[in-house]
């Protein structure tokens, strides 16, 4: 895939993926489905559900490190902080050949960009959480999570 139809395919799915809704029982069945899912497929990864006020879920799989569990963080922080998924945010960036720890831009110490957190959009109201996995190339991280929120069944037609 080219790297403008990636960002097409991106911008896309940041305008599509909006909920009807979504609380704690949500973030619990979107997590734990992800976590199911990428046990199932043996990814060793970290599975992170968040407001900007605290975690909702959050699972290590087998396999996974501390170092995924603060990348999921980090990669968090990004997503709260541009209310764009993370791989957007990194496609952009790499497509206006801007480098992403430029001195005095993203802290590397509290931010990641790259793929895997994607915001949760309610209709009406916005970003109030983001979902994450860490583990699996950014891209992989990336499409697990969509997969995930889509498949809660709550997006607005």
């Amino acid at each position: 895939m080219s790297d403008q139809t990636r960002i097409a395919h991106l911008e896309k799915e940041h305008v599509e993926l909006v909920l009807r809704r979504f609380d704690r029982r949500d973030a619990w069945e979107l997590g734990r489905s992800i976590a199911e899912r990428a046990l199932a497929e043996g990814h060793p990864v970290a599975v992170d559900v968040r407001t900007p006020s605290g975690v909702l879920f959050h699972a290590s799989l087998p396999g996974a490190t501390a170092d995924n569990d603060a990348w999921a963080a980090k990669k968090a922080a990004t997503a709260l902080r541009f209310e764009t998924s993370t791989a957007l945010l990194e496609a952009r960036i790499e497509n206006g050949g801007r480098d992403m720890y430029e001195p005095g831009w993203l802290d590397p110490v509290v931010y990641a960009v790259a793929g895997g957190s994607v915001p949760i959009r309610v209709d009406g109201v916005g970003v109030v959480a983001v979902a994450t996995v860490s583990g699996l190339p950014s891209s992989d991280d990336h499409d697990l999570v969509v997969e995930g929120i889509a498949g809660l069944g709550l997006l607005t037609e």
